[in-house]
């Protein structure tokens, strides 16, 4: 005989959802967002739009650049806290000034692939300690390239960093400042960005489509095929129709930003903090980490050290330019201790002989005294 048992309410599968929605709520989330691209396409604008906030300063980034005096790309980091219904999110904006920005940009990538390398090293290394509280975590998360929105398609530059990009992070393609293309030209260049991604195996994020709930699925859907994501940066509040929203002033009318009939701000800004944050960060645990940990365990030894694989260009370059300048002075050295040396050696052989001379002069005074010595001595014998 079997028995039914009634559960209380808030216990059972059931109610799993609710658990883990109010553990998920309490612990918060560290969410690691990078952007990366030439300066001047919107990246400093498009994230303080993004989080309704001057979590970044463009006027301190500007000076800072001005106050750049190496050609070399940087890494930038701004952390902020940000709460929404009792649900907060420690997050940290990751920017590259210098990237793109000069006539020789070659290997100009490989300080944003170590400093993704690096911080997938840095956890591993920590989950290796005994004990494991306060983890920092500093694992990108999802890194969003904003191309220029000139020319027919990716810039070689453009291709080889996103290769690169793809195997290491969640990587979003964004068109920067789609208010300059017409729309007939937008959809071209999509076209033509989604056929070089995909002739060239450019591995991008691709969000789960399939859900339970129909209008989920379609919104993914959507979602997915407005990439790559045309955005409008924009802070300022204009009016349209006695609406205040934030958008660009033209004087043919008013590109809004969260108008998805002028550009697909609003999408990416749901995916990337309403609809699929979660993913982007178990994405990033499950896959990009543990591929990288897999690799590092079968390559090598416990507690090893990692092996740089990656040099900056430009520091090589320096440190080739101080070799050489050493070496050419300790040639210079080299050849000025020879000719002391000879100097040295001609003055030796010089008082040498003034030596000899002197002897010789010696032993002829000698014989000649001794010669008046003898005369003397005969002398006095004769009286």
């Amino acid at each position: 005989m079997s028995a039914t048992v009634v559960l209380p309410d808030g216990v059972g599968i059931a109610h799993l959802p609710n658990q883990r929605h109010k553990i998920v709520s309490k612990r918060g989330a560290r969410y690691t967002i990078m952007v990366c691209g030439e300066s001047g396409v919107g990246k400093t604008t498009f994230v303080n739009t993004l989080f309704t906030s001057g979590i970044k300063d463009p006027k301190a980034l500007h000076l800072r650049h001005k106050k750049q005096t190496e050609k070399t790309v940087e890494i930038d980091i701004t952390k902020a806290e940000l709460e929404e219904k009792n649900f907060s999110v420690k997050l940290a904006v990751i920017d590259t000034p210098g990237f793109g920005d000069y006539v020789n940009n070659r290997d100009s990538w490989l300080p944003i692939i170590e400093f993704l390398d690096d911080q997938h090293e840095a956890y591993m290394a920590q989950e290796q300690q005994p004990r494991r509280g306060g983890i920092i975590d500093m694992r990108v998360h999802v890194c969003l390239y904003f191309v220029r929105p000139n020319g027919h398609t990716l810039k070689p530059l453009d291709i080889e960093v996103m290769k690169q990009l793809g195997t290491r992070v969640n990587l979003i393609p964004v068109i920067a400042k789609a208010d300059t293309l017409t729309p007939q030209d937008l959809a071209k260049f999509k076209r033509n960005i989604l056929d070089v991604i995909h002739a060239q195996g450019i591995q991008v994020y691709s969000c789960p489509i399939e859900s339970e709930d129909e209008d989920v699925t379609k919104t993914n859907q959507q979602i997915m095929d407005s990439m790559p994501f045309a955005v409008i940066g924009s802070t300022q509040d204009v009016s349209v129709n006695g609406r205040t929203v934030k958008g660009r002033q033209y004087s043919w009318g008013v590109a809004e930003v969260e108008n998805e009939d002028h550009c697909d701000f609003k999408k990416l800004r749901n995916l990337l903090i309403r609809s699929h944050m979660h993913d982007l960060i178990d994405t990033t645990e499950e896959n990009h980490y543990e591929n990288y940990r897999q690799v590092q365990m079968e390559t090598r030894k416990f507690g090893e050290k990692k092996v740089k694989k990656y040099e900056n260009p430009k520091f090589k370059e320096k440190e080739e330019k101080l070799r050489m300048a050493f070496t050419e002075q300790v040639k210079k050295e080299e050849s000025r201790f020879r000719q002391w040396e000879a100097q040295l050696v001609s003055e030796r052989d010089r008082l040498n002989k003034d030596l000899e001379a002197q002897h010789a002069q010696i032993k002829a005074m000698e014989t000649e005294l001794e010669q008046l010595h003898q005369m003397a001595y005969r002398g006095g014998a004769r009286r």
